[in-house]
């Protein structure tokens, strides 16, 4: 149980989680996404994006109930342990984990990729390693100046967005965006169907981690009106700066170009003004604050997610070890830090599953999201079937037909994914497997 000496300090308000809510997720536009054109090609991409843009809305307004009933650090470790238990509690939790701790290495590989483009000498995975422990250091300095520091970082990812679509819309043709639009052919078929359903973790990457607002839950001031104002603004953010991306960048040349590589938003701006234009060196710089938001923003959540687990007994207690000055769940920051630069390290020489390591690293990271959310939609149901919903304080319009739309569409996506990622399956039910076999309070 949480005493009140464990609970982390309360200094976030709406404008601070709608910051997180964003930064988490923002990256997803600047890169990884364009890796679902190779199987789906341009339109194809759009249907899975806008299908997981649905039910992303409906886990949304779904989360809100939860989090406001139950604001504590360990998001969906807490709402899965109400409803069905402490073992399935920890299998959301440890799911959660391999969400946040698997994503931040591919954003920062992306960082170093971005960094590469105007510094051709400077590694990329040097670069991704120094940047991942620069906001690791930042997040254990204190969460006051870490929101602040998102904020900002978070903001200036948004204007860049806007600049970028400013840009390339001079640039931009229907008939380039269209062309060989489903799978590389022109007109929907079988295969097409295929590539849509591979697709359809690189469209989740547009607005994974969003709900990772609800790790910080416990940290937000007033958590029962500031945190269902931040989900709904930050979702609609977000789905307007996805498809506007997405439709901008394949439109403005060969998308093919564009399908496998980590930085799509540069190399789209150069076919409009040049490879010399200051506007791509601009976007290169500026658009190094959006991934920078979701790095710093998700070591945050991982750290409190990990902090969660730890200080309920569902992994050792060493990483519940909060700094006794500033407050922040530091060991628990290195720790899945740990994991993360090693996975950077490895990025020159390792692959697996038929993808390069940062698509794999999406893979993994959608997979724990998938099982978190089928988990914690199924214990929204359990908890409204068994509790009612007169002492809730928020409720999910639709109920019961939202919430049954997302469960459904995570369920699905789900087992699309193990499908065309037995790989990537595999690792992760080992990874969650083997974490919840550690002793129960270690």
């Amino acid at each position: 149980m949480t005493t009140q000496t464990d609970a982390l300090p309360r200094h976030l308000g709406v404008i601070h989680l709608w910051s997180i809510a964003v930064g988490l997720v923002i990256s997803g536009e600047y890169f990884g996404w364009s890796y679902g054109w190779a199987s789906a090609g341009t339109l194809g991409f759009l249907v899975a994006t806008l299908a997981v843009a649905l039910m992303y809305l409906s886990l949304i307004f779904s989360y809100t109930e939860l989090t406001t009933a139950m604001p504590r650090a360990g998001g969906p470790f807490v709402y899965v342990t109400a409803a069905f238990g402490r073992r399935a509690g920890l299998i959301a939790g440890i799911a959660s984990v391999m969400e946040f701790v698997f994503a931040p290495p591919a954003i920062a590989l992306a960082i170093g990729a971005y960094l590469h483009v105007q510094y051709p000498w400077l590694s990329p995975t040097l670069a991704a390693a120094g940047a991942f422990c620069a906001f690791m250091a930042l997040n254990i300095a204190g969460v006051h100046l870490a929101a602040r520091f998102e904020l900002f970082v978070t903001l200036a990812a948004i204007i860049e967005l806007l600049i970028f679509m400013a840009i390339v819309w001079p640039g931009f043709s229907m008939a380039r965006f269209t062309d060989g639009g489903w799978a590389g052919s022109g007109q929907v078929s079988f295969a097409a169907l295929g590539g849509i359903a591979q697709s359809v973790p690189f469209a989740i990457w547009f607005f994974l981690a969003i709900e990772g607002v609800a790790l910080t839950a416990e940290e937000a001031r007033d958590p029962h009106r500031t945190l269902p104002l931040a989900y709904v603004a930050s979702i609609f953010t977000l789905v307007v700066l996805a498809l506007g991306v997405m439709v901008l960048a394949g439109g403005v040349g060969d998308w093919r170009a564009l399908a496998d590589r980590n930085d799509p938003l540069p190399q789209a701006m150069r076919i409009v003004v040049g490879p010399h234009s200051g506007y791509v060196h601009m976007l290169v710089w500026l658009g190094l604050f959006g991934l920078i938001a979701s790095l710093h923003g998700i070591i945050m959540g991982y750290s409190r997610q990990i902090y969660a687990l730890a200080r309920d007994g569902g992994l050792p207690r060493l990483l519940a070890h909060r700094h006794p000055r500033l407050g922040t769940p530091w060991v628990a920051t290195l720790a899945g830090g740990m994991i993360g630069i090693a996975a950077i390290l490895c990025d020159d020489f390792a692959s697996f599953g038929g993808q390069s390591l940062t698509a794999s690293l999406v893979t993994l990271s959608v997979f724990g999201a998938l099982i978190v959310y089928v988990l914690t939609m199924a214990s929204l149901f359990r908890l409204r079937r068994r509790d009612g919903s007169a002492h809730l304080v928020w409720k999910v319009p639709g109920f019961p037909y939202v919430p049954a739309f997302a469960l459904l569409a995570a369920s699905g996506a789900l087992v699309l994914m193990g499908v065309f990622h037995p790989v990537a399956l595999g690792v992760a039910v080992l990874f969650v497997g083997g974490a919840i076999a550690l002793p129960g309070d270690a």
